[in-house]
């Protein structure tokens, strides 16, 4: 706690300062363009990552990354999403999963969580990531076993958020674009999904043009007149 005290102060007296407007600005609202959705690590930090300022990110993190089927389970990372969406009005969605995660390492080992029914249960909602690896390739084991799951799941997320009525109608509409990434803790690498092609690929510095997930708009929204 000492610690945490002492970095609020440095925060108070050395950033706060210099970002005097901002903070001003965002005590009256926020307005951020993307919801993260990530694992609880602590080694995973969105903010830190991508050198967000306060009030670009709206981050939701779980064990995990997880979000559940809508008619499964309603619950906290749903209803984030719903509010995201239908108030924030964010305009981009990721699903960003991350290298050596326990929750994937549980996936492989389920004897991990045994004494943890409520992880247990939670982890049901991966439980795709391990069917689709399990059937497709039933000789991965191991890291490169690990680095499929995490990717698996973070597609069986995808599928997941898909179904949430708000989400749909966005992406029906193109208001709304969904991404599926990977980031790895010991290389500062991230991968995107890209949908099109069915595989994960290296986001590289500088590009602006890499893949993602959002299926095809098929509604356009109305125009308004001119007065």
């Amino acid at each position: 706690m000492k610690r945490l005290i002492e970095g609020f102060e440095q925060f108070r007296n050395d950033v706060f300062p210099a970002q005097r407007e901002v903070f001003r600005k965002l005590a009256a609202g926020q307005n951020p363009s993307t919801m993260f959705i990530t694992c609880a690590d602590s080694r995973v930090m969105p903010e830190l990552m991508f050198c967000a300022q306060p009030g670009e990110l709206f981050v939701y993190r779980n064990i995990g990354n997880i979000v559940p089927p809508y008619a499964q389970h309603v619950s906290g990372v749903v209803a984030a999403i719903e509010y995201a969406v239908k108030v924030l009005k964010v305009r981009h969605i990721v699903i960003c999963g991350h290298s050596d995660c326990g929750a994937m390492k549980a996936l492989q080992h389920p004897e991990l969580v045994q004494d943890m029914p409520s992880v247990a249960a939670w982890m049901k909602h991966a439980d795709v990531a391990r069917c689709v690896v399990d059937q497709n390739g039933p000789g991965l084991s191991g890291l490169e076993g690990l680095r499929r799951l995490t990717e698996e799941n973070v597609v069986g997320q995808l599928e997941h958020l898909r179904t949430l009525p708000t989400v749909a109608a966005a992406l029906a509409s193109g208001q709304l674009r969904i991404h599926g990434w990977v980031y790895d803790i010991e290389h500062a690498d991230l991968k995107a999904f890209d949908a099109q092609h069915g595989r994960f690929v290296q986001i590289e510095p500088g590009n602006a043009d890499f893949p993602e997930a959002t299926p095809h708009a098929r509604f356009s929204l109305p125009t308004q007149s001119a007065a």
